[in-house]
Formats: C-alpha cells, structure tokens, sequence
C-alpha cells in the first residue's frame, strides 16, 4: 500500500512495483488511511511523511495499534533526526527523497524477506498476494497457508515462474520427471484437481486457470477470496 500524496511519485513506485507482479494499493483520501489498509490489508506499507491532514508518523502510529506489517517510510525529510523518528515511530526502514528506484525495489524485497521469514536458502516466488514458498513446500496467502507434496510443489513452482502465460501439461510433466516423480497425463490431472481444492480452502479460488487441449495458468484478474 502506497501512502504518498505526491501523484507522480505514487505513480513511479506502483508501476516499478506492478512489474515486479507485486500488487498495490494507492491511498487517495488521507482521511481514510486506516479503512484503505484494513480493507486492503496489504504487506508491506510505503508512507511519506509530509501528508494532508495528519502526517505519516500519526498513520504510522495508528497501524501498529492493529498490525505490525513492515512499512517503510519514504520522505524528502531525509536528516538523520528524521530518519531517528521515523524509526522510532515504529518504521522498519527509511528511502529517502530523490532515491533510485533499483535500490527502493531491493529495500521492499529484503524488508519483505526478513519480515516472513524467507532468506536466500528458503527462496519463495509471489503472485499477487500469494507467495510459494518453496523451502518449506507451502503456499501463504494473507494469514492463511497450507502445505503442498512433492509434486504439487513442482507444479505450482512452474505456474509461478510463468506467470501470466500458460505452461503446457507436457513442460509440467517433463519437470516432474527431472525429479523422479514419473507420472502421467492422468496423474497430473489428478493433482490439478487435489491443487485447486487446497488452494479454495485458503480463499484462492480459481487460481488455476485451464487452457483446453494445452495446460495451465495463473488467474490474471483478482477472482480469489470472492
């Protein structure tokens, strides 16, 4: 979620973000932040500090009454009492104004990692609000997981590489048979179909898309959690 009420800025930070397939949220009326993130309930909070109404101290306040999501505050008020202040205030990190968009992007991935545990050996894949984690075999949605068999991993890890195409059921299987796993068009049917029940007991329904006579692919819009 983007708290900025400089548009161009707000703007640059949720196209940078949106091509890295993260989703977003900017905020428009700044005497609505707190409805905006519970109604959002984002995972990490980008929040200047110079706002209408009330500043990004108070809002960042504010949230961590209800949450202790990661939120980086990001200022042209860039002196190092600022940045004590905003870190006491309860931020996880500071950007200062102008800043590299390259360096903001790695400061929002690594809060991101050491906020849910993910590290370099347990490296994790996200679509939207869901992420794969791959050293535990388990996929996260808001405060929901569940855990995936070998195969199910696999599956789900080449859905999230390519996401926004589809795979074919043939590149699937090959996967699956570099790991040992020698299963058949039914088998992969099967779990498919084992997939998509787990992934609807999270409020991740009809996250796996089928195209007929080829294979499968992440839902592009938002059809989860209705």
């Amino acid at each position: 979620m983007i708290v900025e009420d400089d548009l161009t800025i707000a703007r640059v930070l949720r196209d940078e973000l949106t091509k890295w397939q993260y989703e977003t949220k900017v905020v428009k009326d700044f005497n609505q932040v707190m409805e905006e993130f519970i109604a959002f309930k984002p995972q990490l909070v980008l929040m200047d500090i110079q706002l209408p109404y009330y500043n990004g101290y108070y809002w960042c306040q504010e949230i961590r009454k209800i949450s202790q999501v990661p939120l980086i505050f990001v200022s042209s008020r860039n002196e190092n009492m600022d940045i004590v202040m905003a870190i006491q205030m309860g931020g996880d990190d500071f950007i200062g104004k102008p800043f590299n968009l390259t360096v903001a992007i790695a400061k929002i991935q690594a809060l991101l990692r050491r906020t849910y545990s993910f590290s370099e050996m347990d490296h994790f894949l996200t679509y939207r609000k869901a992420a794969l984690k791959l050293g535990e075999s388990k996929i996260h949605y808001y405060d929901k997981e569940i855990e995936l068999t070998r195969n199910e991993l696999k599956i789900m890890e080449q859905l999230f590489i390519h996401k926004g195409e589809y795979v074919s059921r043939e590149s699937i299987m090959v996967k699956l048979w570099e790991d040992e796993s020698f299963i058949d068009d039914n088998t992969l049917s099967v779990n498919i179909t084992r997939l998509r029940k787990k992934l609807a007991s999270i409020g991740l329904k009809e996250f796996i898309l089928t195209k007929k006579g080829w294979g499968y692919g992440l839902t592009e819009g938002d059809r989860t959690n209705e």
